[in-house]
């Protein structure tokens, strides 16, 4: 019964159903814990971390590793023990702790090394780029992704080769490689299309949206965005769908729509909020203190950018640092806005 439950929720994982999966892996957990099996208990909470981790609950993705890490390690699982570590990393590197990640990352890959699991240690590089990425070092963050895409390649793995594409893409656009960024995004998106993932799509919908607003290319921007939008509210994932609402907001921004641009911004810092994603809640403050701006509130606008670089340093991401300084720099006399973020 719990296998069945467990094999159900798999496959509702593999569609992007994230709450339906949700549900069976319950039920599968609470028929394996009756039976005292505890390699079904692990099993279980490793991919309840998986699931709540792809749709942004990053609170209760931490809680199921967790639980997972101490079993493997009770049971003396290396494989499940670097997959929960990964996981955990990749869960608190979203809340803010990108430090503690990036340890426990590469002590994943360290095990993925000895066990001789090049899967995961392909799959521990790519959440290494990602990381330096949030840390803000990304040239950094390039390098390993290649290295990461390298490995997927070798491997013939297709889904791990477009996340590497995506990667790249969002760490190209920040480096100011429009153009790579853009070439990226549409490698990704064709090999998502081919392989039915939906997430995937979404991901790179929102990358090549963000590609042509960075080209001034806006009214194609919002086409994409939406895209994005539609697959990211079926799929239920908050925190992507925050990201997204953010661009949408920063692209009216641009054009000139204040109203629709706050409208945006607030609807993703309340998403932000929720999952609890501080660099989310970082660049909505900066879009709210711009649109202050704009409108000639200047006292607004300063306080928000003082806060964005509080909030900023408290975290060390240097990258958004680095765009709120540059925005209480354009408060000066003559200096333009707006601006348009990567």
């Amino acid at each position: 019964m719990a296998e069945k439950y467990f094999q159900k929720a798999e496959a509702y994982r593999s569609r992007a159903e994230y709450d339906r999966a949700i549900e069976s892996y319950n039920k599968a957990l609470a028929v394996y814990k009756k039976n005292s099996d505890v390699s079904g208990v692990l099993d279980c909470y490793l991919s309840l971390g998986d699931t709540f981790r792809a749709k942004g609950d990053f609170t209760e993705a931490r809680d199921m590793y967790t639980e997972g890490l101490g079993l493997a390690e009770a049971l003396d699982d290396r494989a499940s023990e670097a997959d929960a570590m990964s996981g955990l990393g990749l869960s608190i590197r979203a809340l803010g702790d990108w430090g503690r990640a990036l340890e426990l990352i590469r002590k994943a890959h360290k095990i993925y090394r000895t066990l001789k699991d090049r899967k995961g240690e392909a799959f521990s590089l790519w959440a290494t780029a990602g990381t330096y990425r949030i840390k803000g070092d990304v040239k950094r963050a390039i390098s390993v992704y290649h290295e990461a895409l390298e490995m997927f390649r070798a491997l013939k793995d297709r889904s791990g080769m477009a996340y590497s594409y995506c990667g790249l893409g969002g760490s190209s656009r920040v480096a100011g490689a429009f153009g790579d960024s853009e070439k990226y995004y549409k490698t990704a998106n064709r090999m998502f299309g081919q392989l039915k993932d939906r997430f995937g799509l979404a991901y790179s919908y929102c990358g090549l949206g963000n590609a042509r607003r960075m080209n001034g290319d806006y009214k194609n921007a919002l086409i994409y965005f939406r895209k994005a939008e539609t697959l990211y509210k079926k799929i239920g994932d908050r925190v992507s769908y925050a990201y997204t609402l953010w661009s949408v907001g920063t692209t009216h921004k641009m054009l000139g729509e204040n109203d629709k641009a706050l409208e945006s911004f607030k609807e993703s810092a309340e998403f932000f909020r929720q999952t609890k994603d501080p660099r989310g809640k970082i660049y909505c403050i900066l879009g709210a203190g711009e649109l202050d701006n704009i409108c000639g509130k200047r006292g607004k606008a300063e306080k928000a950018y003082s806060t964005a670089i509080e909030q900023a340093e408290k975290y060390g991401f240097k990258v958004e640092k680095k765009y709120a300084a540059m925005l209480m720099k354009a408060l000066e006399p003559g200096k333009g806005s707006p601006l348009n973020l990567p």
